[in-house]
């Protein structure tokens, strides 16, 4: 009887313990997504915020929004593509490494824009603004080197993925028209055992044309209306 009551205890710590896991883990996911939809938000607010500088202020003020909008803007584009890349190529996994590096300099660029936002003296940012503009070039350059080589690499890869399906789509077309290549001699032998009926070779059954209700539609085709009896 001890036994089996040390045995229930067992379990039932056990499956406390399973519980508490599996508790914290749920936390720890919610807290998660609380997190990046903040983060989402945030960065939703802030391009607006510098989207509506730039246009909307002049001067030194309106180029440092224009230079930290440009830099979001670009680094962003590169990091999804290379993450919706990588995730059909491994080869794009060393591109991901580079960008990580490229992006150290990006975040220390949006620190140094962001806090020459705040700097009252105005005609001493002005000053710094040529070098401001030339390394945000560099950044920006290099992330869409990065981006726009993925997607040739990715565009190149469907190109030959079509390529190969056209030469196997031609190589089935000219077998289903294998007819056509008879010879006349063969046509009149076939011709002949055909009118010769039961006595020579069978003749040849008729083909029965596919049910269109059988078929597996596609998004281009329209449905078969079905048959009505008066």
């Amino acid at each position: 009887m001890e036994a089996v009551i040390l045995i229930l205890t067992l379990l039932f710590v056990a499956f406390m313990a399973l519980g508490v896991y599996a508790g914290v883990k749920a936390v720890r996911a919610a807290k998660r997504g609380v997190d990046r939809t903040i983060t989402q938000a945030r960065r939703s607010v802030e391009d607006t915020t510098l989207r509506a500088k730039s246009y909307g202020q002049a001067g030194v003020p309106g180029e440092l929004a224009q230079l930290r909008l440009a830099l979001r803007t670009s680094m962003r584009a590169t990091q999804d593509a290379l993450e919706a890349g990588a995730a059909d190529d491994a080869s794009l996994s060393e591109s991901l490494g580079l960008f990580e590096r490229l992006s150290v300099h990006g975040r220390e660029l949006d620190n140094d824009l962001k806090r020459l936002e705040r700097e009252p003296d105005r005609a001493t940012v002005a000053t710094l603004l040529p070098a401001l503009k030339e390394r945000t070039e560099r950044i920006t350059h290099s992330a869409e080197s990065l981006r726009w080589a993925a997607r040739d690499r990715a565009q190149q890869f469907a190109d030959d993925d079509l390529a190969a399906l056209n030469a196997q789509i031609d190589v089935e077309a000219g077998a289903l028209r294998h007819w056509t290549t008879e010879e006349p001699s063969d046509r009149g032998a076939a011709e002949e055992r055909s009118r010769s009926g039961p006595a020579g070779d069978e003749a040849p059954q008729a083909l029965t044309p596919p049910d269109p209700r059988l078929q597996t539609g596609y998004p281009w085709q329209k449905a078969a209306r079905p048959e009505t009896t008066n």
